[in-house]
Protein backbone atom coordinates (compact mmCIF):
# COMPACT_ATOMS: atom_id res chain seq x y z
CA UNK A 1 0.00 0.00 0.00
CA UNK A 2 0.97 3.95 -0.42
CA UNK A 3 3.30 5.37 2.11
CA UNK A 4 4.55 1.69 3.76
CA UNK A 5 7.33 -0.77 2.42
CA UNK A 6 6.23 -4.38 1.86
CA UNK A 7 8.25 -7.07 3.27
CA UNK A 8 8.62 -8.70 -0.16
CA UNK A 9 10.02 -5.40 -1.62
CA UNK A 10 8.12 -6.61 -4.61
CA UNK A 11 7.31 -3.41 -7.12
CA UNK A 12 5.88 -3.56 -10.75
CA UNK A 13 6.81 -1.52 -13.60
CA UNK A 14 3.40 -0.79 -15.55
CA UNK A 15 2.98 -0.22 -19.24
CA UNK A 16 0.07 1.74 -20.59
CA UNK A 17 -0.92 1.11 -24.79
CA UNK A 18 -3.79 4.48 -26.44
CA UNK A 19 -5.56 0.83 -27.45
CA UNK A 20 -4.14 -2.13 -25.84
CA UNK A 21 -3.34 -1.78 -22.45
CA UNK A 22 0.08 -3.53 -21.00
CA UNK A 23 2.45 -3.65 -17.88
CA UNK A 24 5.82 -5.53 -17.11
CA UNK A 25 6.13 -6.45 -13.42
CA UNK A 26 9.54 -7.04 -11.53
CA UNK A 27 10.62 -7.73 -8.32
CA UNK A 28 13.91 -7.69 -5.91
CA UNK A 29 14.24 -9.23 -2.63
CA UNK A 30 15.66 -6.03 -0.79
CA UNK A 31 16.67 -2.39 -0.91
CA UNK A 32 19.48 -1.17 0.21
CA UNK A 33 20.65 -0.94 4.23
CA UNK A 34 19.57 2.18 6.36
CA UNK A 35 23.51 1.66 6.72
CA UNK A 36 24.40 2.15 2.65
CA UNK A 37 22.01 5.76 2.53
CA UNK A 38 23.57 8.61 4.06
CA UNK A 39 21.15 11.02 5.73
CA UNK A 40 19.97 13.42 3.42
CA UNK A 41 19.80 17.54 4.97
CA UNK A 42 16.26 18.58 6.04
CA UNK A 43 16.30 21.19 3.35
CA UNK A 44 16.49 18.15 0.83
CA UNK A 45 13.91 16.38 2.63
CA UNK A 46 11.65 19.04 2.36
CA UNK A 47 11.40 18.56 -1.09
CA UNK A 48 10.20 15.19 -0.84
CA UNK A 49 7.13 16.00 1.67
CA UNK A 50 3.53 15.06 1.45
CA UNK A 51 1.12 16.34 -1.79
CA UNK A 52 -2.09 16.64 -1.91
CA UNK A 53 -4.10 16.61 -5.39
CA UNK A 54 -6.96 15.91 -7.08
CA UNK A 55 -7.93 13.75 -4.14
CA UNK A 56 -4.82 11.74 -3.90
CA UNK A 57 -2.57 12.01 -1.21
CA UNK A 58 1.33 11.18 -1.59
CA UNK A 59 2.99 10.54 1.35
CA UNK A 60 6.54 12.23 2.49
CA UNK A 61 9.11 10.20 1.44
CA UNK A 62 10.81 8.98 4.29
CA UNK A 63 14.36 10.51 4.54
CA UNK A 64 16.17 7.14 5.09
CA UNK A 65 14.57 5.87 2.15
CA UNK A 66 16.61 8.56 -0.41
CA UNK A 67 20.37 8.46 -1.06
CA UNK A 68 21.73 11.88 -1.02
CA UNK A 69 22.90 11.16 -4.69
CA UNK A 70 19.67 10.94 -6.06
CA UNK A 71 18.33 14.02 -4.35
CA UNK A 72 16.42 16.76 -7.36
CA UNK A 73 19.51 19.07 -8.25
CA UNK A 74 20.62 21.48 -10.14
CA UNK A 75 24.11 20.24 -12.22
CA UNK A 76 27.06 20.65 -14.85
CA UNK A 77 25.52 18.84 -17.77
CA UNK A 78 27.18 16.29 -19.25
CA UNK A 79 25.11 15.49 -21.84
CA UNK A 80 25.82 18.12 -24.49
CA UNK A 81 22.81 18.09 -25.94
CA UNK A 82 20.27 20.79 -26.41
CA UNK A 83 18.16 22.71 -23.59
CA UNK A 84 14.95 20.56 -23.47
CA UNK A 85 16.24 17.12 -24.25
CA UNK A 86 15.90 14.48 -21.51
CA UNK A 87 18.97 11.93 -20.95
CA UNK A 88 18.62 9.00 -19.41
CA UNK A 89 21.73 7.38 -18.04
CA UNK A 90 20.91 3.56 -16.97
CA UNK A 91 24.49 3.13 -15.86
CA UNK A 92 24.50 5.88 -13.65
CA UNK A 93 21.19 5.97 -12.77
CA UNK A 94 20.33 9.87 -13.65
CA UNK A 95 18.03 11.17 -15.71
CA UNK A 96 18.73 14.74 -16.59
CA UNK A 97 16.71 17.91 -18.27
CA UNK A 98 19.24 19.75 -20.04
CA UNK A 99 19.19 23.54 -19.16
CA UNK A 100 20.41 26.35 -20.63
CA UNK A 101 24.15 27.70 -20.02
CA UNK A 102 25.81 24.17 -19.47
CA UNK A 103 23.34 23.02 -16.75
CA UNK A 104 20.92 20.58 -16.20
CA UNK A 105 18.82 19.38 -13.39
CA UNK A 106 19.69 15.92 -12.47
CA UNK A 107 16.61 13.49 -10.94
CA UNK A 108 18.03 10.18 -9.36
CA UNK A 109 16.29 6.80 -11.33
CA UNK A 110 15.53 3.66 -11.05
CA UNK A 111 16.23 1.84 -13.93
CA UNK A 112 15.83 -1.92 -15.89
CA UNK A 113 17.66 -4.84 -15.16
CA UNK A 114 20.54 -6.25 -17.05
CA UNK A 115 19.33 -6.99 -20.59
CA UNK A 116 15.74 -5.46 -20.04
CA UNK A 117 16.57 -2.03 -21.59
CA UNK A 118 15.73 0.85 -24.34
CA UNK A 119 18.76 2.78 -26.05
CA UNK A 120 18.30 5.30 -28.45
CA UNK A 121 16.12 8.06 -29.37
CA UNK A 122 13.02 8.77 -28.39
CA UNK A 123 10.34 11.45 -27.89
CA UNK A 124 7.70 12.16 -25.02
CA UNK A 125 4.59 11.01 -27.20
CA UNK A 126 1.88 11.62 -24.41
CA UNK A 127 1.79 12.17 -20.59
CA UNK A 128 -0.64 10.96 -18.16
CA UNK A 129 -1.40 12.39 -14.54
CA UNK A 130 -2.90 9.84 -12.22
CA UNK A 131 -2.28 7.20 -14.84
CA UNK A 132 -4.50 3.85 -15.23
CA UNK A 133 -2.74 0.25 -15.28
CA UNK A 134 -3.57 -3.13 -16.25
CA UNK A 135 -1.61 -6.35 -16.21
CA UNK A 136 -0.68 -7.87 -19.50
CA UNK A 137 -2.59 -11.17 -20.95
CA UNK A 138 0.79 -12.78 -20.66
CA UNK A 139 1.10 -11.32 -16.70
CA UNK A 140 -2.36 -12.73 -16.27
CA UNK A 141 -1.81 -16.20 -18.07
CA UNK A 142 1.26 -16.70 -15.89
CA UNK A 143 -0.04 -16.09 -12.54
CA UNK A 144 -3.79 -15.72 -12.70
CA UNK A 145 -4.21 -15.40 -8.90
CA UNK A 146 -2.36 -12.37 -8.67
CA UNK A 147 -3.03 -10.49 -11.70
CA UNK A 148 -6.97 -11.77 -12.78
CA UNK A 149 -8.72 -9.52 -10.13
CA UNK A 150 -6.80 -6.39 -12.65
CA UNK A 151 -7.73 -7.53 -15.86
CA UNK A 152 -10.05 -5.01 -16.13
CA UNK A 153 -7.25 -2.48 -15.23
CA UNK A 154 -6.59 -0.32 -11.98
CA UNK A 155 -7.55 3.45 -11.94
CA UNK A 156 -5.22 5.66 -11.70
CA UNK A 157 -4.24 6.37 -7.43
CA UNK A 158 -2.18 6.41 -4.80
CA UNK A 159 -1.49 2.54 -4.71
CA UNK A 160 -1.44 2.40 -8.69
CA UNK A 161 1.91 0.61 -10.12
CA UNK A 162 2.56 3.87 -12.29
CA UNK A 163 2.40 6.69 -9.65
CA UNK A 164 1.61 9.71 -9.91
CA UNK A 165 2.85 11.18 -13.29
CA UNK A 166 3.92 8.81 -16.52
CA UNK A 167 5.56 10.22 -19.33
CA UNK A 168 5.01 7.55 -22.28
CA UNK A 169 8.08 7.66 -25.09
CA UNK A 170 7.23 6.88 -29.08
CA UNK A 171 10.24 6.01 -31.92
CA UNK A 172 9.25 7.18 -35.33
CA UNK A 173 5.41 7.20 -34.25
CA UNK A 174 5.56 4.12 -32.88
CA UNK A 175 5.08 2.94 -29.16
CA UNK A 176 8.89 1.93 -27.88
CA UNK A 177 6.96 1.01 -24.34
CA UNK A 178 9.40 2.48 -22.39
CA UNK A 179 7.92 4.94 -19.38
CA UNK A 180 9.03 7.33 -17.07
CA UNK A 181 6.81 6.95 -14.25
CA UNK A 182 6.77 7.64 -10.85
CA UNK A 183 6.90 4.87 -8.07
CA UNK A 184 5.54 4.53 -4.24
CA UNK A 185 8.65 2.73 -3.43
CA UNK A 186 11.20 5.55 -2.87
CA UNK A 187 13.62 2.61 -1.92
CA UNK A 188 13.84 1.44 -5.29
CA UNK A 189 15.12 4.58 -6.71
CA UNK A 190 19.14 4.51 -7.62
CA UNK A 191 18.64 0.76 -8.14
CA UNK A 192 18.26 -1.72 -11.05
CA UNK A 193 14.96 -3.40 -10.54
CA UNK A 194 12.50 -2.99 -13.08
CA UNK A 195 11.83 -4.89 -16.53
CA UNK A 196 12.57 -2.04 -18.31
CA UNK A 197 11.19 0.96 -17.31
CA UNK A 198 12.57 4.41 -15.48
CA UNK A 199 10.94 5.15 -11.84
CA UNK A 200 11.23 8.38 -9.92
CA UNK A 201 10.10 9.11 -6.74
CA UNK A 202 6.76 10.83 -7.21
CA UNK A 203 7.72 14.25 -5.96
CA UNK A 204 10.05 14.36 -8.93
CA UNK A 205 7.85 12.59 -11.56
CA UNK A 206 5.64 15.55 -11.03
CA UNK A 207 8.35 18.10 -10.91
CA UNK A 208 9.23 16.65 -14.32
CA UNK A 209 5.92 16.72 -15.90
CA UNK A 210 5.44 19.84 -15.51
CA UNK A 211 8.58 21.10 -17.32
CA UNK A 212 8.38 18.26 -20.15
CA UNK A 213 5.89 18.91 -23.10
CA UNK A 214 4.50 16.34 -25.58
CA UNK A 215 7.31 15.89 -28.06
CA UNK A 216 10.69 16.70 -25.92
CA UNK A 217 13.29 14.85 -27.28
CA UNK A 218 14.63 11.86 -24.72
CA UNK A 219 17.94 10.13 -25.51
CA UNK A 220 18.69 7.02 -23.70
CA UNK A 221 22.07 6.07 -23.25
CA UNK A 222 23.40 2.51 -24.01
CA UNK A 223 24.63 0.87 -20.42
Amino acid sequence: MTGHKPASRALLCALLLPLALGACVTASSEGPSAAQRPRISPSDAARYGAVEEKGFRIPAADPEDIKARNVRQLVNDPSGQSPGTLVVDPKNRFLYLVQENGKALRYGVGVGRAGMEFAGTAAVGYKKEWPSWRPTDAMIARDPKKYQPWAGGMAGGESNPLGARALYLFKDGKDTLYRIHGTNEPWSIGEAVSSGCIRMMNQDVIDLYRRVPDGAKVVVLPV
